[in-house]
């Protein structure tokens, strides 16, 4: 067990920092083929029994192949459906060139969580048997929840788990688990951790619409600085607990957040009712980074964010704050010489959007009350 501390002389060179995966060992197996960061669809947010219904779920799949997402995630209690159905669903997603993840509830027998399939992986002949039988249908990666434990033997599962899927070639996210540890550096076939209290509190927690407010802010600072974070972003309806943020604001958190694997949580008619600019902007954006920036930022109200795609730069901004700010954006860091920028922010109301065609490196923009935007720059040609 090692530990780091990340220092800068800005709050905004924390979030630059890439010390983690610097320390972490080298690959321990190359980068295969199959190894294929991407965005996904996930019906669990809006509909949580919607994975013991496999009828119910080819929405989203639609959704996913509408909008050019990789992948779409079956979560907890799929095993309950006949294998026949699964297969058939698997087919139908492969119709469509959308990826299945499988959801697993295999973090060890500590665990007393009930949601199955339940410890399929724990044992080695049994995790090598699925993994070969998760090969043989056609499925793209796994989901594995509820480890709830740091002990050595438990991190060792970790680390026997993700070297036994890449040599079956399956992608791995890990959910109610411990903190990211440069291991998308060691074991590339790991796209994804949670480590966080995500949207998925939206659904059970009270006071988190509150909280959420700043806790994006601090996410930013924090948690997402030492490892990709599937926080499952991007919801635009209203769960038990409604959104204080604003639509932009959630738009935002595609950028603000960074994760291998990027988990659209919202349902297909609340995507699909989005503005043509908005749509647009979910169909491209990538979840692979070459660069990144902190432009502006504040741990005690809000964040901006850049990162280089190729030639283009993707600008996420979240206010934590309940009054308006207003920043200056210099963005000749990021591209010298001309630039086309498309923006979209907050508008009338919390629930809707703004957006402009802009040019210039000097952006003068307003964020909202707990309200954010969204920037693709690239250079003019």
């Amino acid at each position: 067990s090692w530990k780091a501390v990340i220092m800068a002389e800005t709050a905004g060179g924390i979030i630059e920092s890439s010390l983690i995966t610097h320390l972490a060992d080298a690959p321990a197996f190359p980068v295969g083929e199959y190894i294929k960061p991407g965005r996904a669809g996930w019906s669990w947010w809006s509909d949580s029994n919607s994975p013991r219904n496999f009828q119910r779920q080819r929405a989203f799949i639609d959704l996913a192949a509408a909008m050019g997402w990789e992948y779409y995630l079956v979560d907890a209690n799929w095993n309950f459906e006949p294998t026949a159905d699964l297969l058939d669903f698997i087919r139908y997603a492969q119709s469509k060139n959308v990826g299945v993840l499988l959801w697993y509830n295999s973090g060890g027998p500590h665990n007393i969580v009930t949601e199955a399939p339940r410890d399929r992986f724990y044992d080695v002949t049994r995790r090598r048997e699925e993994l070969q039988w998760l090969k043989d249908i056609g499925v793209k990666g796994v989901k594995v929840d509820f480890w709830h434990s740091d002990k050595q033997e438990t991190i060792q599962y970790y680390i026997d788990l993700m070297k036994d899927a890449n040599e079956f070639g399956i992608l791995v996210n890990f959910h109610g688990c411990t903190v990211p540890r440069g291991w998308e550096r060691t074991y590339p076939n790991m796209l994804s951790l949670e480590s966080v209290r995500g949207a998925e509190s939206y659904k059970f927690a009270p006071e988190y619409p509150a909280r959420a407010v700043l806790h994006n802010v601090y996410l930013a600072f924090t948690r997402n600085v030492i490892g990709p974070m599937d926080y499952t972003p991007v919801t635009f309806s209203d769960m038990e607990n409604p959104h204080l943020t604003t639509n932009a604001h959630e738009l935002a958190l595609s950028i603000v957040f960074q994760s291998g694997l990027l988990h659209f949580a919202d349902k297909p008619e609340s995507y699909l009712a989005q503005p043509a600019d908005v749509q647009t902007f979910i169909k491209n954006v990538p979840v692979t980074w070459d660069e990144t920036v902190c432009l502006a930022g504040d741990p005690a109200s809000f964040v901006v964010i850049a990162r280089r795609h190729g030639s283009d730069w993707y600008i996420g901004g979240i206010s934590g704050a309940a009054e308006k700010i207003k920043l200056n954006l210099d963005l000749s860091r990021l591209i010298q010489g001309s630039v086309d920028i498309q923006w979209i922010g907050d508008g009338e109301n919390a629930r809707s959007f703004s957006s402009a065609a802009l040019s210039g490196v000097s952006q003068e923009i307003t964020l909202a009350p707990y309200g954010g935007m969204v920037m693709k720059a690239s250079p003019k040609e």
